[in-house]
């Protein structure tokens, strides 16, 4: 590790690189508050916040053999958490597209039309509350635009049944739209 001049961790870092996990556990209590409010003040929010403040701990447990010291460990640290941040927007707005393209899919919606807050949010939950096997083809299908035959190999099933699945997703979906679900 290069000369970190006066970082304090300097010591912590290097056992918990060494693989003492007493060392690991002290550094993320020694730095959990600064993970923390700095995931806060840049997505604006106490959950994404507390999601992103765990995302980053188990991740650190991966990245700290990494760590070179090449600055010191808390500069180090924040853009691992900024990167956590742009990758949750990233993930959101990835949702936000494929819960779109879903309801065009599915001919549940028209594009905008000034209820796209409302259709979004009963997407999500219409998509949360599907089974996993229907969950995972309309995600492969519908959100990652693949072909009916790559999320068969994908998933491990026939091409067949994640043309099945598709069509039960889009009269599943239509069925609890018409019922006001």
């Amino acid at each position: 590790m290069a000369d970190t001049g006066d970082d304090p961790d300097v010591d912590l870092i290097a056992a918990a690189m060494g693989g003492d996990r007493d060392a690991f556990g002290l550094l993320l209590q020694r730095h959990y508050n600064r993970i923390h409010g700095l995931a806060w003040q840049l997505t604006g929010s106490r959950a994404d916040a507390d999601d992103i403040a765990q995302d980053v701990c188990c991740t650190l447990v991966e990245k700290i053999g990494g760590f070179r010291g090449e600055a010191r460990f808390t500069t180090w640290l924040c853009g691992i958490v900024v990167n956590a941040c742009r990758d949750q927007k990233r993930r959101r707005r990835s949702f936000l597209g494929f819960t779109e393209r879903l309801g065009v899919l599915t001919g549940l919606t028209r594009g905008p039309d000034g209820r796209d807050l409302h259709d979004a949010m009963w997407m999500k939950s219409a998509i949360a509350r599907l089974k996993p096997g229907y969950r995972d083809a309309v995600v492969l299908v519908a959100g990652q635009q693949l072909s009916h035959a790559e999320a068969a190999e994908i998933l491990g099933v026939a091409e067949s049944t994640i043309s099945w699945r598709m069509h039960e997703v889009r009269r599943l979906l239509a069925t609890d739209r018409a019922e006001g679900g």
